[in-house]
């Protein structure tokens, strides 16, 4: 492309000195032999004005005092009835001539080499093929410039789609003060702007996904467990219901996961029943923490219901229950109290809590004090927002992470 534009502008230059510098040619050879042809002219007329001016005085015309009037190359004075008077030396080859003849019959011929006019013609011939010359290294200078003011851009922004379509989104935020060029690179960027986001749900959605499957799949595995282990069929029954449950919170927890991927403000909120879900989660945990020699309990206002979405509360506390699990120590106590217009279920252990440095982080994703993934609690802080609702720390030792939902309209607030 470089090529091209140094070609087609070196062309439209070239076009543009040839009809231009021969028209010019043209028009100062003309100029300059009309000037020569005007200059003998007014010489011829000059002399014929001192010639004449002596013979209406009766004075004698003379070649040495015509000598000193002449610039030309070559005159001829002629007067009736005297000998032709010549000045100068007669010029060889092409002359430029002219001729006067006065009221008393005298006749004055002068003429100059046409040397002179040819010289005067070759010099400007040469000036204009000098700033020809000028104009076209101007022009291809001129060309390199804006040839590499082009494609430079181009170039990098090919180097900007290849690192696209290899993964890498990051703009790049460059501009080249061309407004086509640069509505490339607006396009671009916002681009690599969008399939960064689209990069970062998907990581996040993976990251999600492995955390928030691995405690539903991990009692399921446990159910089949007792399953498989009993041969009384009224138990297998039972197990197998608790199964099918687990299993139909698990296919809510996906599609939550990946509605809250597509936009995490995207609620299905409806009225339930706070004690289900509680009761829910306890009698789901409570084999996990037996075989860690410790207990799960529920208490509280009974019959509340709230607004929210039931699987999306349930797994705000399953994050949270799952983390006195693995970070508490002692029972765990899920109470439900209200406050207000908003139904609050508090997650509590008796273990030493959130240290005071991570007390304002411990909801920030990649955030933890003991190893672990830190992505859990910011999973379920983003779950509460999307309902409406909010997850909170309200003490740090002990841990106390307090879940406020929205109750139901049409409860009276005393309950």
């Amino acid at each position: 492309m470089r090529r091209r534009l140094i070609n087609s502008t070196l062309a439209v230059v070239l076009v543009v000195i040839a009809v231009f510098g021969v028209s010019l040619v043209f028009v100062e050879t003309r100029t300059i032999k009309t000037g020569a042809q005007e200059s003998v002219q007014s010489e011829a007329v000059r002399l014929m004005s001192v010639v004449g001016g002596r013979l209406v005085g009766g004075e004698r015309v003379s070649g040495n005092m015509l000598r000193e009037q002449i610039t030309a190359d070559y005159a001829r004075v002629e007067v009736p009835g005297r000998r032709a008077i010549e000045l100068g030396e007669r010029p060889a080859g092409d002359v430029i001539e002219a001729a006067v003849t006065g009221e008393e019959g005298e006749r004055i011929t002068v003429q100059e080499s046409a040397d002179t006019v040819s010289r005067e013609i070759g010099r400007t011939v040469l000036i204009i093929l000098a700033v020809s010359l000028l104009a076209v290294l101007a022009a291809v200078l001129l060309a390199v410039r804006q040839a590499r003011r082009l494609t430079a851009p181009l170039t990098d922004l090919v180097d900007t789609a290849e690192r696209l379509g290899s993964g890498d989104p990051r703009p790049r935020h460059r501009r080249y003060g061309v407004p086509e060029l640069d509505r490339v690179a607006d396009v671009l960027d916002s681009s690599a702007e969008r399939i960064g986001r689209m990069l970062t749900a998907e990581r996040r959605l993976a990251a999600d996904a492995s955390h928030q499957l691995r405690t539903p799949l991990t009692a399921l595995s446990m159910r089949l467990e007792e399953i498989s282990a009993t041969d009384d069929p009224a138990t297998v029954k039972e197990e197998a219901a608790i199964a099918l449950s687990q299993v139909e919170r698990l296919t809510d927890v996906v599609q939550r996961l990946l509605t809250n991927a597509r936009d995490p403000r995207t609620g299905s909120a409806v009225a339930f029943d706070v004690d289900e879900v509680v009761k829910q989660q306890v009698e789901e945990w409570r084999p996990a923490y037996r075989s860690e020699g410790r207990a799960i309990v529920c208490s509280g206002k009974k019959g509340l219901r709230a607004v929210a979405t039931p699987g999306a509360v349930a797994q705000v506390l399953a994050a949270l229950v799952e983390n006195s699990l693995m970070h508490g120590a002692g029972p765990v106590a899920l109470r439900i109290r209200v406050t207000g217009n908003q139904a609050v279920i508090e997650v509590t252990d008796a273990g030493p809590g959130v240290s005071p440095e991570l007390g304002s982080r411990v909801f920030e994703r990649a955030v933890s004090g003991r190893n672990s993934t830190g992505i859990g609690l910011a999973v379920a802080r983003d779950l509460a927002e999307a309902d409406g609702g909010r997850l909170e720390l309200l003490q740090q030792r002990p841990p106390v992470f307090a879940l406020f939902l929205s109750r139901e309209w049409d409860q009276h607030p005393d309950g």
